[in-house]
């Protein structure tokens, strides 16, 4: 190898010019500073010009040399020359590989005289490239920046990168800022920083994902895939980086991003309209329950004054719908419990049997009281005592509102209760054995069209009842660790139409039970149950 002088490397180039036929092939930076001469060159018709940003290289070659590592000395062009093959064909892969990087001379050049910036999209695996775009961008915004992080963490990098300074600068000097990330313990201190030092930065408490998005200016845009998400550096906790300028990825980008701010947005809405709404039930509800007792109790002591037939059928009326709606406002009440996530319970150790007893005996008083003597109630323990340990209060409530319902459905006919214990290997806690209590009764059954939402609120189309009454017995038992499930019984009657239904509910089994059970038959295998 040997220097030339910047005279010989002129001479190269001349020579090849005057050479016609000769294809000429040159990448550098095209600038303002020198589109002029790239005009001129792209006139030749054996020239080919493309553009390349901040290119280091600095070479030129032909098929049989090349010369290398091209600078300038003291006014004078030296240069590195070779002639051995295996030197040029590198030199000629190299120049090819960025041959192919490069932008056609005419779409720089356009960009340049007409403001327009050509497309592009770029994939970085380098961490320290990605890094100094993540700050370029960020230093870079003047009008908006649109922020997706990806977890907690990931504002804690941006923070300690020094990202947000840059966007507190952007949002003071009147640039619209918007941020999507997870609120933690560990980064609600800089959160709130953040906020008091830039009061117009909008931010929303978002999800956690595998990937971060950054918006500048609707003009260029990062995506940021993780790699280990609970790093605490940027560079060690990024995978690669989508960079693009492209318009289809920007409107792609942004729609993605506005449909999570506009979605986060509803969400609040949603949890806001729905606190006031149970706040609201929850006033009327209990302003309800208020007079209610009152009424009860004034019209059963004139229930005990009154002698007229007729004036005692009218206050029959009014302590008869004065209890049914204290029913429907502690059914409210109890809704907006479940769905607050407030329901207590207070458990303690009872005898199942004596809840069912005086149940069933409710029921029959109110049954007398109707006239009602065509429908027969049967319970017949299989041993002294069934205990379990629950709510006592809720327990009695399930089974009140299951024998209410198959005595709102059954004019005339049987309800039977049965206690079993059995083993139900399906149990997602740790008992196998489960006290089953079923209530069957001989009455309509179950419409078909209602069955599959029976437990769900409102899930009634009769008038008989609100359809509250299912939905609060699963909420208590599924708060117990039980199911409760219903079925139309075998018995066909005329029109192939089943007789009547039968109600399920299962408790876990505490060991007293299992002992003073003993009498009761254990069964085992799946139940019909939907």
């Amino acid at each position: 190898m040997k220097f030339f002088s910047l005279d010989s490397v002129n001479k190269l180039r001349l020579d090849a010019c005057k050479r016609t036929k000769v294809r000429q092939r040159y990448i550098f930076e095209i600038t303002k500073e020198n589109i002029r001469y790239c005009r001129e060159m792209m006139r030749i018709p054996t020239i080919e010009l493309r553009h390349l940003d901040e290119n280091e290289a600095n070479f030129a070659a032909n098929e049989i040399e090349c010369l290398g590592f091209v600078t300038m000395q003291k006014e004078s062009l030296q240069a590195t020359f070779s002639n051995i093959r295996e030197v040029v064909e590198q030199q000629h892969s190299i120049f090819e590989a960025l041959w192919n990087k490069a932008t056609p001379a005419e779409h720089k050049i356009r960009e340049i005289e007409e403001g327009f910036k050509s497309e592009f999209l770029r994939v970085i695996s380098d961490s320290k490239e990605a890094t100094e775009l993540y700050m370029e961008l960020a230093k870079s915004v003047e009008k908006e920046a649109l922020l997706l992080f990806a977890n907690g963490k990931a504002i804690t990098r941006a923070d300690r990168l020094g990202i947000l300074d840059h966007l507190i600068n952007a949002s003071n000097r009147g640039a619209l800022i918007k941020i999507i990330s997870p609120i933690t313990e560990e980064n609600c201190y800089i959160i709130e920083q953040l906020c008091q030092k830039a009061p117009n930065i909008m931010f929303l408490n978002g999800g956690s994902s595998h990937s971060g998005l950054f918006i500048a200016d609707s003009a260029r845009f990062i995506r940021f895939e993780l790699k280990e998400a609970t790093a605490e550096e940027f560079s060690e906790a990024i995978g690669f980086v989508e960079y693009s300028n492209s318009k289809v990825g920007l409107y792609s980008a942004r729609s993605f991003f506005e449909l999570l701010w506009n979605e986060h947005i509803q969400y609040e809405k949603l949890k806001e309209a729905d606190k006031m709404k149970s706040d609201f039930i929850n006033i009327a509800a209990h302003e309800l329950r208020t007079p209610i007792q009152p009424i009860l109790s004034l019209s059963q002591v004139l229930q005990s004054k009154i002698n007229d037939s007729k004036q005692r059928d009218l206050l029959d009326a009014i302590v008869r719908n004065a209890r049914r709606l204290q029913r429907l406002t502690t059914d409210i009440l109890d809704v907006t419990k479940i769905e607050s996530h407030s329901l207590n319970l207070n458990k303690e150790c009872f005898n199942l049997s004596d809840i069912i007893s005086n149940a069933l005996e409710d029921v029959n008083n109110q049954s007398a009281k109707s006239n009602n003597l065509k429908l027969k109630l049967f319970y017949e323990p299989n041993c002294e005592g069934i205990f379990v340990e629950a709510d006592k209060e809720r327990i009695a409530q399930v089974i009140s509102n299951l024998l209410n319902n198959a005595v709102r459905f059954t004019e005339e006919g049987t309800i039977s209760i049965n206690v079993q214990v059995r083993n139900d290997s399906s149990s997602s806690n740790n008992h196998n054995l489960m006290i089953v209590v079923s209530i069957k009764d001989s009455g309509e059954g179950i419409d078909p069209e209602i069955m599959p939402r029976l437990f769900t609120k409102f899930g009634s189309k009769s008038s008989k009842g609100t359809g509250l009454g299912l939905y609060i017995s699963k909420s208590i038992i599924e708060a117990h660790g039980g199911k409760i499930w219903a079925e139309n019984n075998g018995d066909v009657v005329g029109g192939g139409r089943k007789r009547g239904s039968t109600f399920y509910f299962s408790l876990p089994a505490i060991d007293q039970s299992i002992n003073q059970s003993s009498k009761i038959k254990q069964h085992t295998g799946n139940d019909r149950r939907r």
